[in-house]
Order: structure tokens, then sequence, then C-alpha cells
């Protein structure tokens, strides 16, 4: 297996996968600081990790609101992010399962 996901970026996958689908929408459900997200999503999208598309720029102006620019998961970045978090339960189970036989508590 390649070198793991960071932590930031496998929260920012995964809430692209539970449906998140704009940089606001991903900083209101991680909190998230916005230059984080943008420039994940921005070294996300050249790694070919996500894609992303800009939405019609009527609809914007008919919502009176800036354009969008909406991501998805690649087929690499799902393989990435369930590699992420196999990777991430199984440190989570190291560190907080239940504690060695003998171990005192």
């Amino acid at each position: 297996m390649s070198r793991p996901l960071g932590m930031t970026t496998t929260v920012i996958l995964a809430t692209l996968r539970r449906g998140a689908r704009y940089g606001l929408d991903i900083t209101q459900r991680t909190d998230l600081h916005p230059g984080t997200v943008y420039t994940a999503l921005r070294r996300l999208e050249s790694r070919d990790l996500v894609r992303g598309r800009w939405e019609e720029a009527d609809l914007a102006e008919e919502e009176r609101r800036p354009r969008r620019r909406y991501y998805e998961l690649t087929g690499a970045g799902d393989r990435a992010l369930d590699e992420a978090l196999v990777h991430y339960g199984e440190l989570a189970r190291g560190l907080f399962g239940p504690p060695a036989p003998g171990a005192s508590a």
C-alpha cells in the first residue's frame, strides 16, 4: 500500500463521498478552515483524486451568489479513501482498542 493520505485529506474525501459537493459545503460540514479546504481540493484535483467543474454562470447569477465549483471523487480518489479509512481504522483500534492483557487502566 502507498503512503496513506493525511487526516485532513481523508476527511475531505470522506465528506465528498457523503454528499458534499462544493468547498463551502465541505467547510460547513467539517469545521475545517476554508483556506485548508480549497488548498486541499486544488491539490487533490491535480493528483486526479477529485474532479472539479464550474457550474453554469446563469444559475449563480439567478441565485445572486458567486459561481460554485463542484467536486466529485474519481475512481482513484475512491480507492485512496478506502485505503486511508482502513489505515486510520487500524490506527484507532491500536490506540483506543481494548487494553492489552495485564495492562493497568
